[in-house]
């Protein structure tokens, strides 16, 4: 077992069920270490810890594990688990393979496919696939790097839904953040846009897109939800967007809550960053459940030089990715010169909206234009450092005014959610002076529904300066520009996932300030999450396999 640099809570926690056993010193100290390393994996985003016989030995006469029955702890197949987390993934393990076997019977006809999927337009082939699958089985996991078509795709899907149901349905559109739901929300009102159906089908596609805390109904300082196996959601249809995004907990009391007979659709990018949290929801389902899943193959969105890139990291082909860099073809290419400047040259475009008093929706699409993605918060080319620099350097040549932490074109993403004011984790906003109050300072946010929403800065959640942000939390943003800053030292966090997901939250250009050795590293070091969802689910259509033949 490697030495790790465990945390108050993981020795709290080791050390607080240790002392429920009768173990001898010795044991003692082996059970509070084997405990420090499962908090400590949970933390990395494992849903358990892999475990040897030893180890499950000693567990076993802590009389706090068992494998069948109500413990803190649970020994499942070499793998030991808290309580909770065994729950959630043997829940959501059973609860997907009951939507695997509720095929549903829709009457597909080859005109409706070809009335929204031409057989003209080659590049559709795999979309069309895609609603066919997602309009006969209950559960339908459609993947896909960002310009494949997933949106596109599934506002297609909820039109033929609605052009086969007698009833109306009632559709549910969700995302794991505000960002992503705004985006799909967009996505979705613009793609409605080009539908072949009547204008009566179109009308029932809803544009309204919540977040999942929000669908779910949160409950103040509660792990629990409004809506759950007791008091189902409503909805005969749920799409959910971003589902990499997804941690096991929440993805298990998601689909807990879907009423009987609900088709569950989910869009996201396997290759992408998993969750914050436990688990590698997307990666396991769409893994596992074959049958269930379809990936779109061609993008819309960047260009070649971009999607090589892109491609070259995902594939783990470092030395490619570099050249490609190194080549400057255009729009990818390596930063050189002072970073801090090159990153504060780029703010003059929103600053000068800002002077010129510019209405403030052409302010924020001016600052969304380019945006730096750090893979480190803290220490040296990190969030906090870039932030503080670009601010100084932007105050130094009078492009702001630093008068306290609040001045006019600070731009703030919000880090806590606050169902009060109906701000989220991820929204951003840019502080402006407010001509209907004398100039007074206030912070302005584009709301889901497109309208214009101030605050005064003591009425906001906990928010940051966001000149740069993490890469963690770009996912389900787009900027036209990006500008990837790695750390000149080596860490567990740089990864393939990391590098790829950063690139591929660029329309039109991506730049890179990193060392060779950092950057090829990272690229060379894949996200590996230890957990038993994919093996359960496999295990489980294996077995349903067996009963027909």
């Amino acid at each position: 077992m490697h030495e790790h640099p465990y945390s108050r809570l993981d020795k709290a926690f080791a050390e607080f069920l240790a002392r429920q056993t009768a173990f001898d010193q010795d044991d003692k100290a082996r059970f509070i270490r084997l405990l420090c390393e499962l908090s400590y994996q949970l933390n990395q985003g494992h849903s358990c810890l892999r475990i040897n016989r030893d180890a499950t030995k000693l567990l076993q006469a802590s009389g706090l594990a068992s494998e069948n029955q109500c413990a803190p702890l649970v020994i499942e197949h070499g793998r030991l688990y808290l309580q909770r987390y065994w729950y959630y993934e043997n829940r959501l393990a059973q609860q997907l393979l009951q939507l695997t076997e509720a095929l549903i019977n829709t009457d597909l006809s080859e005109a409706l496919l070809l009335q929204y999927f031409p057989e003209s337009a080659v590049q559709t082939d795999w979309q069309r696939q895609a609603a066919e699958l997602a309009l006969t089985q209950s559960l339908s996991i459609i993947t896909g790097g960002p310009g494949t078509g997933k949106t596109t795709t599934v506002v297609k899907i909820l039109a033929m839904l609605l052009e086969l149901s007698a009833p109306p349905l009632l559709i549910g559109l969700a995302a794991p953040t505000g960002k992503a739901a705004m985006r799909l929300q967009q996505a979705i009102a613009s793609s409605k846009q080009g539908l072949p159906g009547s204008e009566t089908i179109k009308l029932q596609i809803p544009e309204t897109v919540s977040t999942l805390h929000r669908l779910l109904g949160s409950r103040p300082l509660s792990p629990y939800f409004l809506h759950d196996r007791e008091n189902p959601l409503p909805h005969d249809v749920l799409v959910i967007d971003e589902v990499s995004m997804v941690d096991l907990a929440l993805m298990s009391k998601v689909v807990d809550a879907l009423k009987p007979g609900a088709r569950l659709i989910l869009l996201g990018d396997k290759e992408q960053l998993s969750s914050v949290e436990s688990g590698a929801v997307l990666a396991d389902m769409s893994a596992a459940l074959s049958a269930q899943t379809l990936a779109l193959k061609k993008t819309h969105r960047f260009d070649q030089n971009i999607k090589a890139l892109a491609e070259a990291v995902n594939r783990q082909r470092p030395d490619k990715a570099w050249q490609l860099l190194l080549s400057g073809s255009g729009n990818v290419g390596l930063l050189s010169g002072d970073l801090i400047s090159a990153i504060a040259a780029k703010q003059n475009g929103y600053l000068q909206r800002i002077k010129a008093g510019d209405n403030f929706s052409a302010i924020l699409h001016s600052f969304f234009e380019f945006q730096v993605l750090c893979a480190n918060r803290r220490g040296r080319y990190s969030v906090a450092e870039i932030n503080v620099r670009v601010e100084q350097h932007l105050a130094a040549r009078e492009l702001i005014t630093l008068s306290g932490q609040w001045y006019s074109g600070r731009p703030v993403m919000v880090t806590q959610n606050d169902s009060t004011v109906q701000l989220f984790n991820g929204d951003i906003g840019i502080c402006l002076p407010d001509p209907e109050q004398a100039g007074r300072l206030m912070v302005f946010f584009n709301a889901f529904d497109g309208q214009l929403r101030k605050f005064l800065p003591a009425r906001l959640p906990q928010c940051e300066t966001v000149y740069a942000m993490t890469i963690h939390k770009s996912q389900g943003s787009e900027f036209d520009e990006v500008l990837i800053v790695l750390p000149d030292k080596l860490s567990p966090i740089l990864t393939k996932e990391l590098v790829y997901t950063a690139i591929t939250r660029a329309r039109k250009a991506v730049g890179l300030w990193a060392q060779e050795g950092i950057f090829k590293q990272a690229v060379a070091q894949k996200v590996e999450r230890f957990g038993g969802l994919r093996e359960k689910l496999q295990q489980g259509i294996k077995r349903m396999q067996q009963k027909e033949s």
